[in-house]
């Protein structure tokens, strides 16, 4: 087995720092060392990992069981934790006590915020955005999704809770269809629980619900042989997350672990050459303006001067900081937090975007885009005047449908002839969109993360399409 790289200091202080981040909200201490650009450049590739499924399918346990095999999380910790979970009792809720770090979760056994913690392996720096399965909380998974390059899809193998899942009316599908219009391209399909007494690690039961969830993939427009791995482990047990699983629990599986699977997948990487495009998902203030978020393109240095768009602020890049460390310079898929001078707080909301001066991203109210209906409401149609609301990288807005241009076949994807006044689910639709306020997105083809989008409406995902003309 490979040995893992594990950075690990002070383990009291390493808990605070890493896995008591518990979403974009913590405020962070201070570094000012500046690293040197040589070592700054570490050559190890960064990956956000998204866990989406079913509300209890154990994506917080995987998760905290993960950072605690990759020693992010000591001993001692862990005891506090089972000990505060057994006097709840919720034995069997300990381990995802790391990623679930305020009350509230703790208490409903429920992900609200979408968590951050950091592991790495030999190659790879990963950020985990522990995702929220409750359907109520669905629009907290889309901007953790949306920050994603490879999601972990948690499915329960226990009897009767993968059907629950995987229904209609389950987060397994609907999370599913998100992750992919979201930009996640490839995907670890984890069955979990695999060690309990329905199922006792039987082949039987991992074929089919293999079997079963091959079709919705492909359907959701997965290419299952490139782009998915289907893998069994039990994240209560840690079997099969960073070694190989022992043939004496589950003799037919020769497969690789979690840990491998996740250091072998390819992710093409954003260009840093092209404008710098980050999308702000948070902001708050600490000696000065601090904005959070993903770079999607681009490059950013100390001292730059960007615009906050769409209100064209002029700002100064103060320091940046990855995790914990201040550095010069970050390129795409880096998640940040930068120090801004020349605009207050109160002046940037969600889903600005900072943006190369010389290139600013577009600032638009309407856009020409092309939608594929998924699930519309009982008895709705889809035709010019239809409400809904708009999820496209962080921003959440009201929008109207305002002209239905054509219809796409979806078979030939051409365009259809006849003039089109409304379409059903299933339906592939270009159409006219208006939003209210003024927002910052791109076309599909240049900027794919800043050009797909999901439209919502009474809780639910009705369509997700792709911005083809501004």
């Amino acid at each position: 087995m490979r040995d893992f790289n594990l950075t690990v200091s002070d383990p009291k202080e390493e808990v605070q720092a890493q896995a008591v981040e518990a979403g974009p909200k913590a405020k962070d201490k201070e570094i000012p060392s500046v690293q040197d650009e040589e070592v700054e450049q570490t050559e190890k590739r960064h990956l956000n990992v998204v866990f989406i499924g079913h509300v209890d399918a154990g994506k917080s346990t995987t998760g905290g069981q993960i950072l605690f095999l990759s020693g992010q999380v000591d001993d001692r910790t862990i005891q506090k934790y089972e000990k505060e979970a057994k006097d709840k009792s919720r034995e069997s809720w300990y381990m995802a006590y790391i990623m679930d770090t305020n009350e509230e979760e703790r208490v409903k056994g429920k992900t609200v915020e979408v968590g951050r913690a950091h592991f790495e392996t030999e190659t790879t720096r990963f950020t985990i955005l522990d995702a929220p399965g409750h359907k109520s909380y669905v629009p907290n998974m889309i901007s953790g999704a949306s920050q994603a390059d490879i999601g972990v899809l948690v499915i329960s193998a226990r009897k009767g809770e993968f059907e629950t899942g995987y229904e209609r009316g389950g987060q397994t599908r609907e999370h599913v269809q998100l992750a992919k219009t979201l930009g996640v391209t490839k995907l670890l399909v984890v069955v979990n629980k695999m060690d309990d007494p329905t199922v006792n690690w039987s082949k039987e039961r991992y074929d089919e619900i293999e079997s079963k969830m091959i079709p919705f993939l492909k359907q959701s427009g997965y290419n299952v042989k490139k782009d998915v791995l289907f893998l069994p482990i039990s994240g209560l047990m840690g079997s099969n997350l960073k070694t190989r699983m022992d043939r004496s629990i589950c003799s037919w599986w020769d497969g690789p672990c979690l840990f491998e699977a996740l250091d072998s997948i390819e992710v093409p990487m954003g260009d840093p050459k092209r404008p710098f495009r980050m999308p702000i998902i948070d902001k708050f203030k600490d000696m000065g303006t601090v904005v959070m978020g993903k770079v999607e393109s681009g490059t950013i240095r100390e001292g730059d001067s960007l615009f906050i768009m769409p209100n064209k602020d002029q700002v100064k890049v103060v320091a940046i900081y990855i995790d914990e460390n201040r550095v010069k310079r970050a390129g795409p898929g880096e998640n940040l937090r930068v120090r801004l001078s020349g605009v207050e707080e109160e002046d940037i909301l969600t889903g600005f975007v900072l943006s190369s001066v010389a290139n600013p991203i577009s600032a638009v109210t309407e856009f020409v885009a092309q939608l594929a209906i998924l699930e519309l409401l009982d008895n709705a149609i889809f035709t010019a005047g239809y409400k809904a609301v708009l999820h496209i990288h962080s921003v959440v807005e009201e929008c109207e449908i305002v002209e239905l241009l054509q219809q796409i076949d979806p078979k030939t994807k051409k365009p259809m002839k006849k003039k089109v006044l409304f379409v059903k689910n299933g339906a592939v639709v270009l159409c006219r969109v208006q939003v209210s306020n003024m927002i910052c997105v791109e076309k599909f083809s240049d900027f794919p993360q800043l050009g797909r989008f999901t439209l919502r409406t009474e809780g639910k995902t009705i369509a997700v399409g792709k911005v083809t003309a501004l």
